[in-house]
């Protein structure tokens, strides 16, 4: 689907993170099952959709991403788990007035109550870039909450931030003319791809920051960065099982830090090739089929327990 029926097909909730009430726009298979099976009139999906899932896979994107990022990779998961996927606060179709943290810290607590909201007390996270960084926090300080966790390409420890980021947080972002700015999108969508870019990914990437205030909103999204977010992790309190499907070739979260998070998390990386940051986009297909691997895998494992 393209980046407008992405939106269409998205659902609403409020979230209160450090005393503001803010909304929070995902995408939600359950409620796009009751959607259907009632011909488009809204219904509550517990009563209206199919069985219940025995799992719920919670995807999260980076910066500056929104959800449309994981539209050919998480509705594929949809018939056999729960699929939500959230735009964090400050991106995509959620808040991104002034006056609240964009922070993994802020996104962190977004993730928790968001949970809570939809009911949902354990969940498989997958995750990429700061998205990562929230979830590494999640599965740290709630480990009860996180019981498998995918990270691609993701920030942690010392990663981050990187410069192009760090740049677009300064006070110039907001007085670059409208060419400009698109110019430094393309750059970072388009070119920034493994081979051609696809049309539509770029501009589907591009549609939130080139409404009105864009230019201010992912300037706040920049400037929220903090490397000590991730840094004061315990890591060692994440009792998750942990895949690292990482993109051999990205230079702004390089392979090593999947190793090593690995490492320190007892879990598995698992490399993809000629693909850069944007994994999920370059290598969907075998993106897609290593998940559904390790989903496979350690459901059977569990089962078997």
């Amino acid at each position: 689907m393209n980046h407008e029926e992405w939106t269409d097909a998205q659902s609403e909730a409020t979230v209160t993170v450090d005393g503001h009430e803010l909304s929070v726009a995902y995408y939600d298979s359950e409620a796009q099952s009751a959607s259907e099976s009632s011909n488009g009139e809204q219904s509550d999906p517990r009563e209206d959709g199919p069985d219940e899932p025995e799992d719920t896979l919670v995807f999260v994107h980076g910066v500056p991403t929104w959800s449309f990022l994981w539209r050919d990779v998480a509705p594929a998961f949809a018939d056999d788990y729960r699929v939500v996927v959230p735009d964090m606060l400050g991106y995509g179709n959620s808040a991104s007035h002034d006056g609240f943290d964009r922070s993994i810290r802020a996104q962190e607590a977004m993730l928790s109550e968001l949970l809570d909201t939809l009911g949902e007390e354990s969940v498989t996270l997958v995750a990429h870039d700061i998205g990562g960084g929230a979830a590494l926090r999640l599965a740290a300080h709630s480990p009860e909450r996180v019981h498998r966790l995918v990270a691609s390409n993701i920030v942690c420890y010392d990663s981050w931030p990187v410069e192009f980021i760090a740049d677009l947080g300064l006070p110039g972002t907001e007085e670059l003319d409208d060419e400009q700015f698109e110019s430094k999108l393309d750059f970072a969508f388009a070119d920034g791809a493994y081979g051609e870019a696809d049309p539509e990914f770029v501009e589907g990437m591009k549609a939130p920051w080139l409404r009105e205030h864009g230019k201010r909103a992912i300037s706040r999204a920049a400037v929220a960065t903090n490397t000590n977010h991730t840094m004061e992790i315990p890591y060692d309190a994440i009792d998750a099982e942990v895949l690292c499907l990482w993109a051999t070739d990205d230079v702004m979260q390089p392979v090593q830090y999947g190793h090593k998070l690995a490492e320190d998390l007892g879990g598995d990386v698992v490399e993809l090739d000629d693909a850069y940051h944007w994994v999920v986009e370059d290598q969907t297909e075998t993106y897609r089929e290593e998940l559904r691997r390790f989903l496979t895998e350690s459901d059977t494992f569990e089962g078997a327990e």
